[in-house]
């Protein structure tokens, strides 16, 4: 989502601010913009375009500085306009823009502060104009209100009257030297540098710069100076003093990786599967608790039932893992969408284990819920996690790093296999502890999981044929995706890539369920995509097929190869390389996200950059 990038140099920073916007476009935004101490004054440039559009405005207008502050926006007060673009300045009590009291503060700001109408009202009361819709400009005049020639001492007042989510970064025409940040709710981090500093809200957009990085924690305020910084945080009793937190050696990768022969970052990602899925599984020699930290076997002996909080797509892999964990592990679970879990009257067990899954572990939403489960006194945590330096990581006691690597596109892709890849080890690991793996057993789920890459290049070589189906789909407004059992979250899973990528209306039902309101939907133009695996329920699926059938509707399977489901009139199937047992959701996702991502390229959508989305949701 939105992203911070701030520097404290002896050199021009700029090239370095807008480098770091680069590295973090790929999260998703709808403007950009960067301000400068340079002359004395506050100088920025404001764009609705791409980096590169900033980019060549800055070079227009000649902005360069020691100090400085940038900024991708992803529009929650406002809509996507220049005038609403960060970064904001303060304009002095009874100033416009133009005057000569203008721009004292400039600030950047991710996150939501919901008391913004009443901290508005009351500056504009005391004389402040406003020239944005945001909750960010509140913010800048209210250090502004506040500024008595000592900008760290605003900042603290300030944002002890802000309620909500922030991380922000602050500089002051008076103080050339000097950049404040502070965050509570939006992760922030400080890069230490030679004689220089700069805050970023993600270690990547510092790639190249500096891999010496300190995360900032919940409450922390941060000093930035050449040479030198301080931190101070919130004390338990009020107020804040002066605290240490470790400077740690970050390798953090670019997001401006190369495409390659791919035409889209989404479909690199789709093929990087393999990879992805192997090096994720990479050195698991046998299951051990151990896996997922020293003291997971205790936590495991702990427990009895399990709580999977996530959002989007990760909480479609949740689901999908809770089929795993009754079934193998028979291990109780319930699976929360995290922007409902917290805000709902529950029972709390505290031998609950809490399981978190998020790609990017910063992800707003499920962060409060894991604090709110935590609050109800469920002590026992876990996540399944792409990001090993993210919040949710130092916030769970236990985790499992995925290594997907720098996953780019909006539509989540390798992120997601490789979390189920995560929950399934974490499946085996909790039935090993309570003695339900047995030694054959183990063995054979390690030979699947082995052979998962080479499984994962075969589905990949359907490719051709799923490109015929999307030339198809491209035409349709509507579409009706069909799962049962373990397969029914990856129905969902692939609804959701369609509609993200394509806007194509998608919805997903349990195929039991269509007798139950979704046939009525049916006719031959609303195409119905099914995952037809040869389990247990193949049959039952086989007679819901027929219902589909005789109402004249269009049938898309996507089948194992020994189920004998043919195609005909009305009935166009692709062949699976093989059915997988308990992992064939891994395999039978792959096909559902080129069909959605080949589908985008026929209608002309921006396939890595959908409209109104965001890679990492980092806002409640």
């Amino acid at each position: 989502m939105c992203g911070i990038v701030g520097a404290v140099s002896q050199r021009n920073i700029v090239p370095i601010l807008l480098q770091g916007l680069q590295r973090l476009e790929y999260r998703g935004y709808d403007s950009c913009g960067v301000a400068v101490h340079q002359g004395g004054e506050l100088k920025r440039a404001r764009s609705t375009a791409r980096v590169t559009e900033l980019d060549a405005q800055v070079h227009q207008d000649g902005i360069e500085g020691f100090i400085g502050i940038a900024h991708t926006r992803w529009a929650t007060h406002g809509a996507p306009a220049v005038h609403n673009a960060h970064p904001h300045f303060s304009h002095g009590v009874g100033a416009d823009a133009q005057s000569s009291k203008a721009g004292r503060i400039a600030l950047v700001h991710n996150g939501i502060i919901e008391n913004h109408d009443e901290l508005r009202a009351e500056l504009q009361a005391r004389g402040y104009v406003f020239n944005s819709q945001t909750d960010t400009e509140v913010i800048a005049h209210l250090v502004d209100s506040l500024y008595q020639h000592d900008l760290f001492e605003a900042v603290l007042q300030a944002i002890q009257r802000l309620k909500g989510a922030y991380a922000i970064a602050v500089f002051c025409r008076e103080e050339p030297q000097r950049v404040i940040g502070a965050r509570a709710g939006s992760p922030l981090v400080l890069g230490v540098g030679q004689g220089e500093n700069f805050l970023a809200s993600d270690a990547m957009a510092l790639a190249g710069v500096t891999d010496q990085i300190v995360y900032l924690d919940e409450g922390d305020v941060v000093d930035l100076q050449q040479g030198k910084y301080w931190i101070s945080g919130r004390k338990t009793e009020g107020g804040f003093a002066r605290v240490e937190r470790p400077v740690k050696t970050v390798h953090a990768h670019s997001g401006a990786a190369e495409l390659g022969p791919y035409r889209h970052y989404m479909q690199k990602e789709i093929f990087e599967q393999p990879r992805a899925i192997g090096d994720t599984l990479e050195g698991i020699a046998g299951i051990t608790p151990d896996l997922f930290g020293d003291d997971a076997y205790r936590v495991f002996q702990s427990i009895d039932k399990v709580l999977i909080l996530a959002c989007g797509t990760s909480y479609y892999s949740g689901c999908t893992a809770k089929y795993w964990l009754e079934s193998i592990a028979k291990m109780p679970t319930q699976v929360e969408i995290a922007s409902e879990y917290r805000y709902r009257d529950s029972v709390p067990d505290p031998k609950t284990l809490i399981v978190t899954i998020s790609q990017s572990g910063e992800t707003a939403d499920t962060l409060a819920a894991l604090k709110h489960a935590r609050s109800l006194g469920m002590a026992q945590t876990l996540t399944i996690c792409n990001v090993s330096t993210s919040a949710m990581v130092r916030e769970c006691k236990l985790a499992y790093i995925t290594r997907a690597g720098v996953e780019i596109g909006v539509a989540s892709t390798k992120a997601f296999t490789s979390q189920l890849a995560g929950l399934f080890l974490l499946t085996l690991a909790l039935a090993q502890s309570r003695g339900l793996l047995s030694e054959a057993e183990e063995a054979e789920h390690l030979k699947a999981m082995r052979h998962l890459p080479v499984a994962l290049q075969a589905v990949l070589a359907l490719e051709p044929q799923v490109i015929a189906w999307a030339e198809e789909f491209a035409s349709k407004e509507n579409a009706l995706f069909l799962g049962r059992g373990l397969h029914y979250p990856i129905a969902l899973e692939g609804a959701l890539k369609l509609k993200e990528i394509s806007y194509i209306h998608a919805e997903a039902y349990p195929a039991g369920e269509l007798k139950h309101g979704p046939l009525a939907l049916v006719t031959a133009q609303m195409p119905v995509v099914t995952i037809a695996p040869n389990d247990a329920l193949l049959e039952k699926l086989k007679s819901n097929l027929q219902e589909v059938r005789a109402r004249g509707g269009e049938l898309y399977v996507f089948a194992d190869g020994d189920t004998k489901i043919e195609s005909g009139p009305g009935l166009h199937v692709i062949r699976m390389p093989e059915h997988y047992g308990p992992l064939s959701p891994i395999l039978h996702v792959v096909p559902l996200q080129l069909l959605a991502y080949h589908t985008a390229c026929a209608r002309g959508t921006d396939v890595d950059k959908p409209r109104n989305l965001a890679k990492s949701v980092t806002v409640e």
